[in-house]
């Protein structure tokens, strides 16, 4: 059985609602290698007390870990938010394959300094599942306000 798109990013928002409950940004990730989700992540900024520790950065660093190397070469990763500047230029070092996300970041989004910091050989595709994406972030900062 294939996987689609959809499967890969409900698990990465199975992983965002657990940081909601943490009281963390709702942001998840998966990484997937040839149909198999090799590393699964959420923000943890707040209980590591560390701005970089985004979900897409844990993804990562498990990720390379699992592969036993530093690229991502073969690997899709699925965030239920656009990347950061950060997390973008961290994929692109990493070689990333594939970046899918939901919702889009128009704040700070990597898409807003109008380049693109992704390696040049990585595949993009926005918009899966970005209601619920949307929805879970706004919710979130409805209870923090």
């Amino acid at each position: 059985m294939i996987l689609d798109d959809n499967y890969f990013m409900e698990q990465a928002l199975k992983e965002a609602v657990m940081a909601a409950e943490e009281d963390e940004v709702p942001v998840g990730a998966v990484v997937v290698c040839k149909q198999k989700i090799i590393a699964r992540a959420h923000n943890l900024t707040e209980r590591l007390n560390d701005v970089t520790a985004h979900a897409e950065m844990q993804a990562i660093t498990m990720a390379e870990n699992t592969l036993g190397g530093k690229y991502l070469k073969d690997c899709t990763l699925y965030v239920t938010v656009e990347p950061c500047v950060m997390c973008a230029g961290a994929l692109a070092w990493a070689q990333l394959d594939r970046l899918v996300y939901g919702a889009e970041d128009y704040k700070r989004g990597y898409n807003l300094g109008g380049i693109n910091l992704l390696h040049p050989k990585t595949q993009v595709t926005s918009g899966v599942l970005a209601d619920k994406a949307e929805k879970l972030m706004t919710d979130f900062f409805k209870k923090k306000r």
